[in-house]
């Protein structure tokens, strides 16, 4: 003779929603949940009076060398540069195109080297395109001579200036 024992499915129909096996999905749902919640990377962002001393640092090692090759060894002299707004133009065109060249292929310029700066995309960390980092050099440099992009880096957490809003980009410090 067979004997049946009650179970507690017997009595409560509703145990099999807090039975093992359903407690052992609910930890591998959770468990899968939390595997994909990936902790968010950790950037520090460059502090604005660095990016400031590097502004000056590229200055000095890019922009100087390009103007004083052009006025004196391409012009006659400083009378004859001022005087000229196509070759203040093309300087320009020759530091922009510098700068961009140094920002696409290392994300550093000499002076963001000297103080440990990479300028990167925002959302993939990635280097920037060579047309990307001149569209910025030009953005920074309306950036630069207004009170807005001057001041918009205190506001905001990530430290951004009007150009990196713009275009995406970040400043980060970068551990040697």
């Amino acid at each position: 003779m067979l004997l049946v024992t009650p179970t507690l499915h017997t009595f409560y129909p509703f145990f099999d929603i807090i039975s093992p096996m359903s407690t052992k999905r609910f930890r591998e749902i959770k468990n899968k949940k939390s595997k994909q919640k990936q902790p968010k990377e950790l950037v520090e962002y460059a502090r604005y009076i660095e990016r400031v001393k590097a502004f000056i640092t590229d200055m000095f090692m890019i922009n100087m060398p390009i103007l004083y090759v052009t006025t004196y060894f391409i012009l006659d002299g400083k009378d004859e540069f001022q005087s000229s707004p196509l070759a203040q133009f093309l300087a320009l065109v020759a530091y922009a195109t510098i700068y961009a060249l140094f920002l696409s292929k290392t994300g550093q310029t000499p002076g963001k080297k000297a103080y440990s700066i990479k300028v990167v995309q925002a959302d993939t960390k990635e280097l920037l395109t060579p047309v990307k980092a001149f569209v910025r050099f030009f953005l920074f440099s309306f950036s630069a001579f207004s009170i807005i992009g001057v001041l918009l880096p205190f506001y905001n957490k990530e430290k951004k200036a009007l150009h990196d809003i713009l275009l995406n980009t970040i400043e980060i410090k970068i551990k040697e």
